[in-house]
């Protein structure tokens, strides 16, 4: 038997793998912080032409090609402002950090459309808290962020009438007197909390596990959850969301490529079995 054929469909099964991963692009193109893939395949190991021959680079031919594996883009996808006081966006490098209250695992995502339980802390829409630090002096670690207009350790003769999040990921308080006659200055902005953001050493080892979240955080190499603005972080956009990455002209593209990489590979095992036909008509 031709070795084209078993080499041809290991070329369809990848066009075909590949095929999916366009499709899921352009399945989430109006997902928020979806993150676009792309197939990488990987020729298959060669096998000499004669095991005593010592010309190397003549002697070899490839098996076909197998998928190596299914990249993630990060480049920055647009910001779009939509009003909504709990939806945020990172502008430049770096993942929020949301933590799964029944298993404690962490995870990192770039979508924040995030919404307030009926306790107060900022969730993904699966009930999964966003990290970041506390102004409570009671907490000295990084812990879910609650955003409250009553804090325990509000200011004196004060009471909160809204609340901001700042690019630096500062969720403060505006707060007014209580005093009467109200003082000629008004109360300073009070920080209640700060959404924090983290960056990784090497994005390209986190995994996709769905809802638009990561796993495997530790083999990234996270390097800091940190101030977002500083150290290479990208800054908090508030009342904005970041849409897919996912560039439609570019899917498009490469799906044409596919297909005609696809006819390709069929079009090598139509002509291998017209061979073999030749081959058997030699015997009539």
């Amino acid at each position: 038997m031709l070795r084209s054929l078993n080499t041809a469909v290991t070329g369809l099964r990848f066009q075909q793998e590949k095929l999916d991963v366009i499709g899921n692009n352009i399945a989430n193109v109006n997902t928020v912080g979806f993150r676009a893939g792309r197939a990488q395949g990987a020729d298959v190991f060669s096998q000499k032409l004669s095991q005593f021959s010592n010309n190397t680079t003549a002697s070899g031919i490839g098996n076909g090609v197998s998928l190596a594996q299914v990249s993630n883009s990060f480049a920055q996808g647009n910001i779009d402002s939509t009003g909504q006081p709990y939806d945020m966006a990172i502008d430049g490098s770096g993942f929020f950090v949301v933590r799964d209250t029944a298993t404690t695992a962490t995870y990192a995502t770039r979508a924040g459309d995030f919404r307030a339980d009926a306790q107060g802390f900022l969730t993904t829409s699966d009930g999964m808290r966003v990290q970041g630090v506390s102004s409570d002096p009671d907490v000295t670690t990084t812990s879910d962020i609650r955003i409250t207009l009553t804090p325990s350790n509000l200011p004196a003769d004060t009471e909160a009438v809204s609340w901001r999040i700042d690019s630096n990921g500062d969720v403060n308080l505006t707060l007014r007197s209580t005093l009467v006659p109200p003082p000629a200055t008004p109360p300073a902005p009070f920080k209640i909390a700060q959404i924090q953001v983290q960056t990784f050493k090497d994005i390209n080892a986190l995994s996709k596990v769905g809802n638009n979240r990561f796993s495997n955080l530790a083999a990234a190499g996270p390097s800091g959850l940190g101030v977002a603005g500083e150290g290479g972080r990208g800054q908090i956009r508030w009342q904005s969301l970041e849409q897919a990455n996912v560039d439609l002209a570019t899917q498009f593209t490469d799906l044409m490529v596919t297909q005609r990489g696809y006819q390709a590979n069929a079009k090598i095992i139509t002509t291998s079995d017209e061979i073999l036909q030749e081959l058997i008509n030699l015997k009539r």
